[in-house]
């Protein structure tokens, strides 16, 4: 049977050995055995939880919900009930594939609005701060973020220079909250309409998901879609994993 020191067990999963005793301390490996001199020595198993531990990580950061399962997911399986895990593993890439069926929406109703989609309420007259917020059910606050970050300029009353949202207004604030909803970053977005304003109409998408080589930080929402598809791989590889975890358990049973 193969066994593991601490630092061969970073090396085959790509972290740095604090790593490794930091999932240990946090019980996202199950209990580790020592030698005579104190030494920990690591099983095939422990390897193959710490890499089902990096892959859940990797999902992890999305926060709420899915962040919970991923959590459960190595937990159940640091436990050794490879089962449950399983299936926590199979509702963490409903919840993936959720995400990208809102991020398919967004795109439509981006193309919706290139294409020339007008809002149904043709009566609207211009609207303040607030009506446009309670219209498109944010806050006041958003709206002047993101005009404060250049996603939309707002014409403002002659008479008194209060903001005057207007249908195209609208449009375009429907189109960024629909994005920003399914998760795409200001900056995303801000690069998208820059390029509508230049007058590019075709492979917006593409502009979307692609960062500029001039931006000095690049997240994972400025590349939303290659994101989800990542995401999509993590999921197959955990789900994979965990097959052979179930698979194994049951026949040494």
């Amino acid at each position: 049977m193969n066994t593991y020191r601490t630092s061969e067990i970073a090396a085959l999963t790509g972290v740095h050995p604090n790593t490794v005793r930091r999932y240990e301390e946090w019980g996202f490996l199950p209990p580790i055995k020592r030698a005579s001199n104190g030494y920990r020595i690591y099983s095939a198993l422990n390897l193959e939880q710490m890499r089902l531990a990096r892959l859940a990580m990797r999902i992890s950061w999305m926060g709420g919900e899915i962040r919970r399962v991923a959590y459960q997911v190595i937990y159940r399986s640091a436990d050794g009930v490879f089962i449950d895990a399983y299936k926590n593993a199979r509702l963490l890439q409903e919840m993936i594939d959720n995400e990208q069926h809102h991020a398919s929406i967004a795109v439509s109703v981006l193309e919706e609005w290139v294409e020339g989609f007008v809002v149904k309420d043709s009566q609207m007259i211009p609207l303040s701060v607030g009506q446009a917020a309670r219209h498109l059910s944010i806050t006041a606050d958003t709206l002047r973020y993101w005009e404060r970050n250049g996603l939309i300029q707002v014409p403002r009353n002659p008479l008194n220079g209060y903001r005057q949202y207007g249908i195209p207004e609208m449009n375009r604030l429907s189109v960024i909250r629909t994005l920003r909803k399914a998760r795409y970053s200001t900056m995303a977005i801000l690069r998208m309409m820059l390029a509508f304003e230049k007058g590019q109409t075709e492979s917006l998408v593409k502009v979307l998901d692609t960062p500029d080589q001039e931006e000095d930080m690049v997240y994972v929402t400025d590349q939303w879609l290659t994101t989800l598809a990542d995401m999509n791989q993590v999921m197959e590889d955990m789900i994979k994993l965990l097959s052979r975890l179930v698979v194994d358990q049951a026949q040494c049973s």
